[in-house]
């Protein structure tokens, strides 16, 4: 719930901080105090729309700040968590800290926990914290989903099935919905994937006929490389074979000589010293080495006569022709390859339309049969919620000094949505022999006022939230009926903390804590300034308030006994 708020420079408040506890706390106050001034504090830290003509003449920013107590886990706790707000935590609960400025030049910051904000955040946690009803928001009850919204959240609580039967309903809808989005895609995109079919398997004909290898491009490479220097590559290894082994190589004797004799002088005289045997041995390992580089090297050049002038004119044809599917595929021929693998799955599926329109026509079918299935279960468990919720709001009608009206809930038939086939309208019979009509229509704002106020009444048992604001919702509304929307508004505040601004003293006899709103006039550089203070009233003094607001004569010694007697009659129990 919200433990205070505190206000600077927001219309003609120039600085109040004003307490707030459980229950049910009414502000009043003269025409032009200031008093709608809360609610709209109250709007800014919720997310709402910044106006500039709302900053206090002279200063440079208003700004709104709201201290809550809510219990561990809530979900306002948790998206402020995300939003990096520091959080002052106790046992069993944690304190947040909401603040809001507009300056004068219409721009608007936002503070969630003393951590900046987007403004973005505040409205998702206002969805959360505070209900805001004023006489411009009545207009919510005239919208359809608004109605479907509500009629859910009772029927989620009146019947344990509602929310799963809701659940199923969605989950095959968005598969009917996916169905449906692919088949059109298939139907519509016919011709672009035929061509595209078409493209693919030409390209796959020309690949095919080339047949690549993997890596057969930088073969081609090395070897086109090798045959373009044969020659060089040729005397090179017969000139080597010669060093080492040939029999006539000048006038110096080749390597493989030159080791043999070195070998057998070691070896005549490796009997002398012993270490002289192992040096024999290196130097014949070493002569049958030079042996087999000289065969490889003679067979590599015998190799090489076999690859003439044909050979290099037969692979730089073949680079040619990997080298158009490189310009037009991929930049090496291992892309070449791995683009027909990809386009080959590709053609598969484009091949296989036909197929899969037929299935995808046939889970069509079967998803709308189920929707179908779906879709009654869910309208008859809303029917039998319908039919509680109305009964529960007419009975509060009834206390509400609206003895005969009733409040009907229609549920008809309407196009296929994620909610359902249903369109439900709210209507309301005021009296007797009256045919119901859409409370858009059909009720006065006196009336609306009240339907609210019981249908809020009614929910706040399945979907409450932890703060009810109401702005001035009993206009149009006196008398006994003015007596019955406060002692509502009490029962209502018996399960959550609400805030009433009212001009009726039959309403603000009930509060657990009167907030008066006062205005005085200060003279500044010969102009007139106006500025409000917040005051929480005494017992005393809220007979004089009550008189005031009975009779417009607040020191009237009759008008404070009938004060008086509207505090005695308010009264609980309990209080």
């Amino acid at each position: 719930m919200i433990e205070e708020i505190r206000i600077r420079d927001l219309g003609v408040i120039s600085e109040s901080t004003l307490p707030l506890g459980p229950g049910l706390s009414v502000v009043s106050g003269e025409t032009g105090a200031g008093k709608t001034m809360v609610v709209t504090a109250v709007g800014l830290l919720l997310g709402n729309r910044a106006d500039a003509g709302a900053v206090r003449n002279g200063a440079r920013n208003a700004s709104a700040e709201a201290t809550l107590t809510l219990p561990a886990g809530h979900p306002a706790l948790v998206r402020a968590l995300e939003a990096g707000a520091d959080i002052d935590e106790f046992d069993g609960g944690a304190q947040l800290i909401l603040a809001r400025t507009v300056g004068s030049d219409g721009r608007s910051r936002a503070h969630v926990g003393g951590r900046s904000a987007p403004i973005g955040v505040l409205t998702e946690l206002g969805e959360a914290l505070v209900a805001v009803h004023g006489q411009s928001d009545q207009i919510r009850l005239k919208n359809p989903s608004a109605q479907r919204l509500a009629l859910d959240k009772f029927a989620a609580e009146a019947h344990k099935g509602f929310t799963a039967t809701a659940r199923g309903y969605r989950d095959v809808f968005e598969r009917w919905r996916a169905v449906q989005a692919e088949l059109a895609e298939l139907r519509s995109a016919s011709r672009e994937r035929l061509r595209e079919a078409e493209s693919l398997t030409t390209a796959l004909a020309e690949i095919d006929a080339v047949e690549p290898l993997a890596a057969e491009d930088e073969l081609l490479k090395a070897e086109a490389v090798k045959l373009g220097n044969v020659e060089e590559l040729r005397k090179a290894a017969l000139g080597a074979h010669e060093a080492l082994s040939a029999t006539d190589y000048g006038d110096s004797p080749d390597a493989a000589t030159l080791v043999d004799t070195a070998k057998r002088l070691v070896e005549t005289v490796s009997e002398a010293d012993e270490e002289l045997l192992s040096t024999t041995k290196r130097l014949s390992e070493v002569g049958y080495l030079l042996a087999d580089i000289a065969r490889d090297l003679a067979s590599y050049a015998t190799s090489l006569d076999s690859e003439g002038p044909g050979r290099l004119a037969e692979v730089e044809d073949r680079r040619g022709e990997l080298a158009v599917l490189v310009r037009k595929y991929a930049p090496s021929i291992d892309g070449v390859i791995e683009w027909a693998d990809a386009a080959r799955i590709r053609l598969a599926e484009l091949s296989d339309d036909s197929g899969r329109i037929e299935t995808l026509e046939v889970e069509e079918a079967g998803a709308l049969a189920e929707l179908a299935v779906k879709a009654g279960e869910l309208t008859a468990l809303r029917r039998k919620a319908a039919e509680k919720l109305s009964k529960a709001v007419s009975a509060e009608l009834k206390a509400l000094a609206m003895p005969d009206a009733r409040l009907v809930i229609e549920i008809s038939a309407a196009d296929r949505s994620i909610h359902g086939e249903d369109d439900i309208a709210f209507l309301l019979a005021p009296h007797a022999g009256a045919s119901p009509r859409p409370l858009g229509k059909g009720a006065s704002g006196g009336e609306l006022s009240r339907v609210m106020l019981a249908l809020e009444v009614v929910l706040a048992a399945v979907d409450p939230v932890p703060t009810f604001v109401f702005d001035e919702v009993d206009s149009g509304v006196g008398g006994k009926a003015a007596v019955e929307i406060g002692r509502r508004l009490a029962m209502l505040a018996e399960h959550v903390q609400v805030l009433v601004v009212t001009h009726l003293p039959q309403v603000a006899a009930f509060a657990d804590q009167h907030v008066l709103v006062t205005k005085s006039s200060v003279s500044k550089n010969s102009a007139g300034i106006t500025t409000s203070n917040v005051k929480i009233l005494t017992y005393e003094e809220r007979v004089v308030e009550l008189a005031r607001m009975l009779a417009g004569q607040e020191d009237s010694a009759t008008a404070q006994a009938h004060a008086k007697e509207l505090l005695a009659q308010a009264a609980r129990p309990n209080k």
